[in-house]
């Protein structure tokens, strides 16, 4: 079998779909990153694709090395080019066998995945309600953004305020639902310490980067001021960014992306590190139906992951959501706060391609939000 071309799709409201195709009429698909930088991740991606057309798509970890191995190397762009490569690559490894992606890296170590609900919005609000209404639905857990922007000295008002949110769940849910909160990267260091101390006595499920990566070192503080897991890894590209991270022993979650940090079988080489320093895994997913498959197929095979992400209804998804793009639509059903293991070959999916080209025809434009403090300073999102 040899990959004859791989097509890009500019998918709305902020997906990039790659379809790999083979000499047999296999066919894979795989998802990247837009981030603001779609017209860079398509230009990258069909770049990198020249160099895997006449490959055997079935030598998956030999391709992945040539691609990442430049001599510069990581990076969001490189990153999620070649993890949306590679997932595709498993996808056609998988349906060639007639097995899902999961029994070539293992099988099952589960039998049923435990997802959580985003509630809020990117400025949070209607906290309580929103939970509520998750816990009717049978989910456990949610996640929730902390804050608006925050200088890197801020008000207590503002803390306050995000008490205030948290409380609100616990007085409308009590202990019935766990409460994932995330910083986003939009906390500073000595905002971040106080923050984490104020939402300690509601017994989050973890805070989620509770400052950027790049300050890696505040993690070894925050965790010795809160006995709440941490948790970071979005925006980490490779096991050998993570690698400082198990050193450091601060970080009790760690969320790698299948469509940022190298793929499906990337994804599950962090998580096994990740095992042997007695970590939890969960992975992040807030995209679109390709790489939320593509992580189901890694959660299924690993032992460490606790809980996923999901994306349906999250407050990015304007105009489309994750189902409109898939035909076997309950392949993502719910119950009781869980997804079952995927079944079908490959990924699991069966794309709608003729809808995928006349959206994809339309283009996209997607940034992402830019926040300014009080005064004018950027402020991170």
């Amino acid at each position: 079998m040899k990959i004859t071309d791989v097509i890009m799709y500019e998918i709305k409201p902020r997906w990039i779909f790659a379809r790999v195709l083979t000499d047999e009429g296999i066919e894979g698909w795989g998802e990247m990153i837009s981030g603001t930088k779609t017209e860079t991740v398509m230009a990258g991606a069909k770049e990198l694709a020249q160099r895997i057309i006449g490959r055997n798509p079935f030598e998956i970890e030999r391709i992945w090395q040539e691609l990442h191995r430049s001599f510069f190397r990581g990076g969001p762009i490189n990153g999620t080019i070649i993890s949306g490569l590679e997932m595709a690559l498993w996808d056609i490894k998988g349906k060639a066998f007639g097995v899902p992606v999961y029994e070539l890296l293992g099988g099952a170590a589960r039998d049923r995945i435990r997802v959580y609900s985003w509630i809020g919005g990117d400025r949070p609000s209607d906290v309580a309600s929103q939970a509520k209404d998750r816990l009717e639905r049978g989910f456990s857990a949610v996640k929730m953004n902390a804050t608006e922007e925050l200088h890197y000295i801020d008000s207590y008002k503002k803390v306050q305020a995000v008490v205030d949110r948290v409380s609100s769940i616990r007085d409308a849910c009590g202990d019935d639902i766990e409460i994932g909160i995330d910083f986003h990267g939009r906390v500073h260091k000595p905002m971040a310490k106080v923050l984490a101390k104020a939402v300690e006595p509601f017994h989050p499920m973890f805070l989620e980067e509770v400052v950027l990566p790049e300050n890696w070192e505040a993690f070894d503080q925050i965790a010795r001021e809160v006995a709440v897991p941490l948790s970071t890894g979005e925006r980490l590209y490779s096991r050998w960014e993570f690698k400082r991270l198990f050193q450091q022993g601060c970080v009790d979650i760690i969320q790698p992306d299948v469509a940022m940090c190298g793929g499906i079988l990337e994804t599950r080489k962090i998580c096994a590190m990740a095992e042997a320093y007695d970590m939890a895994a969960a992975p992040h997913a807030p995209y679109g139906p390709i790489a939320l498959a593509a992580t189901l197929q890694v959660d299924a095979c690993t032992p460490n992951v606790f809980i996923q992400e999901q994306s349906f209804g999250i407050h990015y998804n304007q105009g489309f959501d994750l189902l409109d793009f898939i035909k076997n639509k309950e392949i993502f059903q719910f119950e009781n706060g869980y997804l079952a293991l995927p079944g079908k070959p490959g990924l699991g999916l069966e794309m709608d391609v003729d809808k995928i080209e006349r959206i994809a025809a339309e283009g996209l434009k997607w940034s992402n939000p830019s926040w300014k403090n009080y005064d004018g300073t950027i402020a991170e999102w």
